[in-house]
């Protein structure tokens, strides 16, 4: 017994919805909210859409200094903890019962 198929006629429109993966209104919309949500993350760290070779190169030296920054920020906190931490610990080892092994 074979079963009965028939083949529909393609729509106009079949391909267009494959191409845009949906219906063209929907994907225009998410389209639309994505941009806006990575304009924001973009504007967030400092991009200008008007000049953005400006605004990569501008990004690339913010996170140079603030490495830099990161590291003399760490570099103070080692020492001013390194002046109570280094004394405690060889005053403990001079100072301190022997251990067995």
């Amino acid at each position: 017994m074979q079963d009965d198929i028939r083949d529909l006629p393609a729509s106009q429109n079949d391909g267009l919805y494959r191409f845009l993966g949906g219906s063209p209104l929907a994907v225009a919309f998410r389209l639309i909210m994505l941009s806006i949500l990575v304009g924001v993350v973009l504007a967030a760290i400092g991009f200008d859409p008007w000049n953005i070779i400006h605004s990569i190169r501008l990004l690339f030296q913010r996170l140079w200094d603030l490495g830099f920054d990161a590291v003399n920020w760490l570099w103070r906190y080692f020492l001013l903890g390194a002046v109570i931490v280094v004394p405690v610990w060889l005053l403990s080892r001079l100072f301190g019962t022997p251990r067995r092994r």
